[in-house]
């Protein structure tokens, strides 16, 4: 009777994190109460959301912590190939690819994009969902192999072009996302095509050069 009752959970918390993975990303963490998750996932007891994660913010935490073990596998599989790599690319590819191959894995329509474009702005939510995403060793490991390949920055440079490089990821897999769920993308636009222009935006955005700051 236990482990039926322990299946029953897990289905359950399942479907709340498939569900407020949808409605966040379609209209936003804040416009969305955990009592609206918990009647979108068909539940009863208004409070499932609370029951099963406590708050909305460990919810999110926990969305993001469903794909992020399929991320982080197929990264560590693309440090192990490319060790000592002289090539930028190869060590760019390592921040864009393995987050765009998971975006292709879940198929027509996925939401996770458009939610990480969503709370990835939201001004309570931002760094805690940063250091669950942007900050494990895989992805530091990537951030080191392609520093040692481009010319020395000054640290405020280096961190701003860190950040413009996150969030061209972000809102570029977000809007492809969306035109693949649409029906409105062009037919050479798939996520392979994505990673490629995301690659090369981001080896021209390391590589280019400083103006001096007054």
């Amino acid at each position: 009777m236990s482990q039926v009752k322990s299946d029953r959970g897990s289905e359950t918390r399942e479907l709340i994190l498939v569900t407020a993975e949808r409605l966040f990303a379609e209209h936003g963490v804040e416009a969305i109460s955990n009592r609206q998750v918990s009647e979108a996932a068909g539940q009863s007891n208004n409070f499932a959301v609370g029951y099963h994660f406590g708050s909305k913010e460990e919810l999110v935490v926990a969305i993001v912590r469903r794909h992020s073990e399929s991320v982080e596998r197929r990264r560590a599989e693309m440090l192990a190939e490319i060790t000592g790599s002289p090539d930028l690319r190869d060590w760019v590819s390592c921040l864009v690819r393995p987050a765009t191959e998971h975006l292709a894995s879940l198929g027509i329509p996925s939401w996770y994009a458009r939610f990480i474009a969503q709370v990835t702005t939201h001004p309570a939510l931002r760094e805690r969902v940063r250091k669950e995403s942007f900050t494990s060793q895989s992805m530091q490991q990537a951030h080191e192999g392609m520093f040692r390949l481009i010319p020395r920055l000054p640290e405020d440079v280096r961190q701003e072009r860190n950040d413009m490089g996150r969030m061209l990821v972000v809102h570029m897999c977000a809007e492809r996302e969306r035109a693949l769920h649409e029906g409105t993308a062009s037919p050479h636009s798939t996520w392979e095509s994505t990673t490629d222009s995301l690659v090369d935006a981001l080896v021209g955005l390391w590589l280019a050069p400083v103006t001096a700051r007054r």
